[in-house]
């Protein structure tokens, strides 16, 4: 079964850290180009960050030096490390395989909220 599933969301104060995982199944994060997204209440979903199976990243602005999108092969696994994390932040957070040419996967997302 071709899946992937978030985990790592939580409750944390501004300015402290999340480390967000997506495991994949049934398709290798090695190979194609992995992305989180987030979805605010009353907002469009919108990309966060990307890593193409080159290694490349893309940040949003608004996450740039605060985010860093990473994966760990051999377990299949992209990461999103969240630090410095400010309310606005508050969404829930979907991982998607982005490759070109290929059916869209997402996760189901996990629930990121930042207090003040």
């Amino acid at each position: 079964q071709v899946q992937l599933v978030e985990s790592g969301g939580g409750l944390v104060q501004a300015g402290g850290s999340l480390r967000l995982s997506c495991a994949a199944s049934g398709t290798s994060i090695s190979i194609n180009t992995m992305a989180w997204y987030r979805q605010a209440p009353g907002k469009q979903r919108e990309l966060v960050a990307a890593i193409t199976s080159g290694g490349i990243t893309n940040y949003a602005d608004s996450v740039k030096g605060r985010f860093t999108i990473f994966r760990d092969n051999a377990k299949n696994t992209v990461y999103l490390q969240m630090n410095s994390l400010k309310p606005e932040d508050t969404a829930v957070y979907y991982c998607k395989r982005d490759t070109l040419g290929l059916r869209e996967l997402w996760g189901q997302g996990t629930q990121v909220t930042v207090s003040s």
